[in-house]
């Protein structure tokens, strides 16, 4: 083996350790947001909430994560990648031990929204950073580490809630020390949260941001450790597309018309697809939705947690041929994949007999159908649509914005997972199951003309060239 293969392998090795360390902040962003599924009901019975503010307690936290996401960029770029990696782990600490020793509802919430703002940080710094810092022929699989961090914290989470609740008995009982369950659901956030912290201390700052800072000798250093021989051309190059600007300001995502660029919308346009097509339904509510279909609340759990496995299967599928097929391929598959999961599942829920609770019962085949075409969307999802648009948004804006524009679009994909899980409990209440994945297809069916029309390529494409 030549010297060069020996050292272009370390040198991959090396940016498969930093990403992954990045990346960590997707698993706690996935585990996070997720460990509420198994404490919902309890919480509601442990501080006697109403529906609506139960509600809020899932949702407040997505608008912190919307607000963490936004200022998340001027952050990045005042103190660099890895202080904001510090930050975001600071905030999910306090959030996790404070949600852990709630008294009230209402502290319970701040709590929430603090770990929210943590989340969001860590949703926009994580895809910079590695797109940042990876070769060009490998930054589709490593951009896809953000989510495959994302679904094995979502799948970790969700054990941990069956592992903790059926333990105890129930999420309600004591569990160890005699201290309620559903509390140390959310105090398991804690080590991870912490090694989080710990290990963005070891990693190197992002060359591109120590160069529009003027160090220039500490970004030879790491870039000489991430692609080997001469780094110098390619120093020359960041300097000239980071120092033909100045600091990134949200005005530079204007045009001269005074609107929001074409390629911010574009931006916008992924993440608020994303979640409309209602994957984190799925993942919020599923034990709600299997239990509706008449399955026990321990199957249910179960259920949850086959389809999380699935969610990681897939991505590990998106991440080996991200970069083989593109990301435009792959988007319009997942595309057409979930219109046809989703109007499936809208259309045995919606024309299936109700039960005295005025539920869809599903009976014989129609259940199978229901179950298999669920596992089904979230294959889709989890192998286009999940992964690929973190990739896309962490590549596809110019350096002079990429911070900026990242910051903006992630907000709003948080605004619009807030609305899809504060819309659906009414959508079921009012108008049933049938009638909300209805317009979760509609929003598949849309996607995959959105991709067909405003989406380009963007592998192989070095990020100067943006």
């Amino acid at each position: 083996m030549s010297s060069t293969t020996v050292r272009r392998k370390s040198n991959t090795f090396y940016v498969i350790l930093i990403a992954g360390a990045a990346a960590l902040g997707g698993f706690l962003f996935g585990f996070d947001t997720a460990v509420i599924n198994g404490a919902v009901l309890s919480l509601a019975k442990a501080f006697n909430t109403s529906s609506w503010v139960t509600g809020l307690a899932v949702s407040l936290a997505l608008l912190g994560s919307a607000v963490g996401a936004f200022f998340a960029g001027q952050i990045a770029d005042r103190y660099g990648r890895v202080k904001a990696m510090v930050v975001a782990s600071v905030l999910f600490t306090i959030s996790a031990i404070g949600s852990g020793m709630a008294f009230t509802i209402w502290d319970f919430i701040f709590w929430r929204v603090l770990g929210g703002i943590g989340i969001g940080v860590a949703s926009v710094i994580a895809p910079a950073y590695i797109a940042e810092c990876s070769p060009t022929h490998l930054r589709g699989r490593l951009g896809s580490l953000q989510q495959l961090a994302i679904v094995v914290g979502i799948f970790v989470a969700l054990l941990s809630d069956y592992f903790i609740a059926t333990s105890a008995g129930s999420a309600d009982s004591p569990f160890l020390f005699g201290v309620a369950a559903w509390r140390w659901m959310f105090w398991t956030a804690v080590p991870p949260a912490v090694f989080y912290g710990m290990v963005a201390l070891t990693i190197p700052e992002s060359p591109r941001y120590l160069v529009a800072k003027g160090r220039e000798s500490e970004a030879v250093n790491v870039l000489t450790k991430i692609l080997g021989g001469d780094v110098l051309p390619k120093i020359e190059e960041i300097r000239q597309t980071v120092l033909r600007e100045r600091q990134p300001k949200f005005s530079d995502l204007l045009s001269r018309s005074g609107g929001l660029l074409p390629i911010v919308w574009i931006g916008i346009g992924l993440s608020v697809l994303q979640q409309f097509v209602g994957i984190n339904v799925i993942f919020y509510y599923s034990s709600v939705l299997w239990r509706a279909v008449g399955f026990s609340e321990k199957d249910s759990l179960s259920i949850t947690v086959i389809t999380g496995a699935v969610n990681i299967i897939t991505t590990l599928i998106a991440i080996a041929f991200v970069d083989k097929f593109g990301r435009k391929p792959l988007l319009i598959i997942g595309s057409i994949g979930m219109t046809l999961t989703l109007g499936t599942m809208a259309y045995i829920f919606g024309n299936a007999p109700l039960d005295a609770a005025g539920n869809p019962s599903l009976a014989g085949s129609a259940g199978t159908v229901a179950l298999i075409a669920a596992n089904l969307y979230v294959f889709c999802f989890g192998f286009s649509w999940g992964p690929i648009v973190w990739v896309l948004l962490g590549e596809m804006f110019n350096n002079k914005i990429r911070a900026a524009a990242l910051s903006v679009a992630a907000a709003i994909q948080w605004v619009a997972n807030f609305l899809i899980s504060t819309t659906f409990p009414p959508i079921l209440q009012y108008f049933g199951l049938g009638s909300a994945y209805g317009l979760y297809t509609i929003a598949a069916a849309t996607s995959f003309f959105f991709i067909l029309f405003f989406i380009k390529e963007t592998k192989g494409i070095e990020l100067e060239d943006m």
